[in-house]
């Protein structure tokens, strides 16, 4: 009985320290992690905060390039009513012209 007992407490006592050691693993190993996470966190913050930064970016590209095509819709605009303006006194100097050809023809047949 003493014997069994002390087997037992041998065995007892192996186990607990397999235990003890398999703590101590798990202690290093939830460490480890425990520094990943806190990577992975910072590393996240910062593409979050890159993001951010791009965003920003991209709406003043966004604003500029809008910009632009205002200006650009104004210059058409403004390049179409000259045009049409330019038509407008070409189909004047025409008339004009076929009035004065007839005023010619006139004088003409009247001479």
């Amino acid at each position: 009985l003493v014997q069994q007992t002390e087997r037992n407490l041998q065995l007892m006592t192996q186990r607990a320290l397999e235990a003890e050691n398999n703590v101590e693993k798990l202690k290093q190993e939830m460490f480890l992690l425990q520094g990943e996470l806190e990577n992975f966190k910072v590393e996240n913050e910062n593409l979050r905060a890159g993001q951010t930064t791009d965003l920003g970016a991209m709406k003043q590209n966004i604003d500029i390039a809008l910009q632009n095509l205002h200006r650009i819709v104004t210059g058409a605009n403004w390049s179409i009513r000259q045009l049409v303006s330019g038509t407008e006194l070409l189909h004047f100097v025409a008339e004009l012209l076929k009035s004065t050809g007839k005023i010619s023809e006139a004088e003409a047949e009247a001479e």
